[in-house]
This record gives C-alpha cells, structure tokens and sequence, in this order.
C-alpha cells in the first residue's frame, strides 16, 4: 500500500510540475505565438475568399470580416490574456500543438504533433544507440581502471574527458565528416537513407550505414567522461565494509568487481544513464545538423532558422514533458534498488 502511495504522490508531483512549465512557457512565449497565429488566420480567410468566386465588393468584404471574427473566436484571440494563457496551456497540455507555420511531414502534413513523432525515433535510434554503448563500454572501462589505479588505463582516463572537453562537439563532427566522407569516402556525409532509399534488408544495412558515423563520434566522445565517473564512484565502494568481508571470503577480484562493486554502484549508474538518455531525447542541435540527422534537435534548429513558433512551442513542451517523466520514473526506480530509500517512509 506504501508503494502505491508513493508512486502516486511521485506522479501527482510530476504533473504539476509539467502543469507550471507549460504555464510558464505559455505565458512567455504567448505574445510570438499569438503573432504566428494571427498569420495563419490571414492565410485561411485569403483561401476562403479565392474559393468564394467573383463576389461583389459588399459581399466581398463581408465574408472577410465574418471569416475573421469567426476564426478569431475559435482560436480565443478576442478572449482576456489570462484566458488566452489558459487556452494554449490546455492545448499544449492534451498535445494539441497546432499547425507549423511553413514546415510539412513526408507525408505532407503540417501538423506539429506529426513532425514530433516523426522526428522522434531518429533521435532515439542514434543517441539512445550512443547512451548503451557508452554505458556498457564506461562501465567495464571504468571498472578495468579502478581495478589498476595508478595504472595505464587509468592515467590515460584521467587526462582523456579534460583533453576531449576542450574541443567543440561539432568541430570533432566537422573533422570526422572530412576525414571518412570526403578524404577516405568510408561512410555517407549525412542523412539517414540513400535517396531514393531502399527496401527491406538492404535497407536496413543503408540505415547502419548512415548511422554508423555521428554514432562513432558520440561514443568517443561522452565514453570517456562516463568512465571515470564510473571509476571514481567505484574507488569510492572498493574500501566499504561489505566488499572487505567479501575479499576476507576470499572471492575473487574481478568477482568482486563486477558484481558486489556493480550492485552497490546500481542506483548511481541508473541516475547516469537515465540523465544522459534525457539528454539523447532531447537531441544535440549541433551533432544532427552537422550530420544531417532528421531527429527533434534538427527539427528545433529548423524551426528556429524558419520562425516557426508553433513548432518551436511543440518541440520545447514536448521534450519537457519527456524529462519529466524521465525523472518520475527514476525517482520510483530507485525507491526499488536502493532498500534504504524505501525504509525511509516505514516507522
């Protein structure tokens, strides 16, 4: 009963933290969308009068002003600002997020939710890609270099995130992009697909094949940095009670290392992870546009070159409601892989 009472509250908590953002972010941004809004109302009462005909001037300009009011009403123009703030959060809040300004689907549809799921998996295919390999390879390094300190691997671990933090992410892309697409022709210079792209299992390899490149570059890029937050955190278990007992029980080093160290560091490596997945769904604008990759950071950059609000609007809610539920759940998954957490609501 305490679990469910728990998860509850953690998830009522969450909703109303979204709640207050999306206010916040209707307010700010209410006046721009307003703007963008009011050029599309023009728009549509200009192809309403094309369909009516030849029309005389009276009438002319009675379906203009009618179609205006009428358009205006529905969309709560003429309604308080309070009001106004009110209705786009209430839109946001059900995901209705409009129609983009000038930026379509491939399918051809303007619809702001539309472009959001499809700009979606791409993001998560390559920077969720990027998050396991990292966290697979991070662990083991970091654990091989808390196992030797002072050693090779561990030196070079020290000096490795401080060398690679002072280059630029795109300037790293912008190299890589040079060398093994243009100087050594290895892998495509963007996109996600040949064009026109193929079906079935080669299609399948095309994709791998265009990915294979910006995924490459985030792996050698955030690997690093993770692994010696890894072997900091596990330096920081090796002297703990319970693995003193185990090493008295004679268990083996790597035994110990990689599974009562590992147990002990879960929930820390969960935080890790779940960050920096957060972080692969909300997209990196730069990596993406160097490499042409169609996922939301592109979509955002887009929209940000184009002005369109609407999608800037949509973009921005919706990867704040993702974080959200991101934190909510590792929140509750902690609650299970750390008893202490849970013994804590307990008398």
């Amino acid at each position: 009963m305490r679990v469910h009472s728990y998860t509850f509250r953690r998830v009522l908590q969450g909703l109303a933290m979204y709640v207050a953002l999306v206010l916040a972010l209707s307010a700010v941004f209410n006046q721009v969308a307003e703007r963008s809004l009011r050029a599309r109302i023009e728009e549509d009462v200009v192809q309403v009068l094309r369909s009516a005909g030849d029309l005389e001037p009276e009438a002319f300009d009675e379906l203009r002003i009618a179609t205006f009011g009428d358009l205006t009403r529905r969309n709560h123009l003429d309604d308080p600002w309070l009001s106004r703030v009110l209705w786009r959060s209430a839109d946001i809040l059900s995901f209705r997020f409009g129609q983009s300004a000038g930026l379509k689907s491939a399918t051809g549809e303007r619809s702001v939710l539309g472009l959001i799921l499809e700009a979606l998996p791409n993001t998560l295919l390559l920077f969720g890609s990027e998050a396991i390999l990292v966290m697979v390879f991070g662990v083991v390094v970091g654990l091989l270099a808390a196992r030797r300190r002072d050693g090779v691997l561990d030196r070079g671990l020290s000096v490795l995130p401080m060398f690679l933090t002072g280059f630029p992410a795109w300037w790293i892309g912008m190299l890589a992009l040079m060398a093994f697409s243009y100087a050594l022709p290895l892998f495509p210079s963007g996109g996600i697909h040949a064009n026109p792209a193929p079906a079935g299992f080669p299609g399948v390899l095309d994709l791998l094949w265009h990915l294979a490149l910006p995924l490459i570059v985030l792996v050698a890029l955030n690997l690093w940095g993770f692994a010696l937050q890894v072997r900091n955190l596990v330096v920081g278990l090796v002297e703990s009670p319970w693995i003193k007992a185990a090493r008295a029980r004679g268990i083996p080093e790597r035994s110990i290392l990689f599974h009562h160290v590992l147990a002990g560091a879960r929930p820390a490596l969960l935080t890790m992870v779940v960050m920096g997945l957060l972080q692969s769904i909300s997209g990196n604008l730069l990596i993406e546009g160097i490499f042409g990759w169609p996922g939301l950071g592109n979509l955002y950059f887009i929209a940000v070159q184009q002005a369109d609000v609407p999608v800037l609007l949509g973009v921005l809610s919706f990867q704040t409601f993702l974080n959200l539920v991101g934190l909510v759940c590792l929140d509750l998954a902690y609650r299970f892989l750390d008893p202490r957490i849970a013994a804590r609501g307990q008398p």
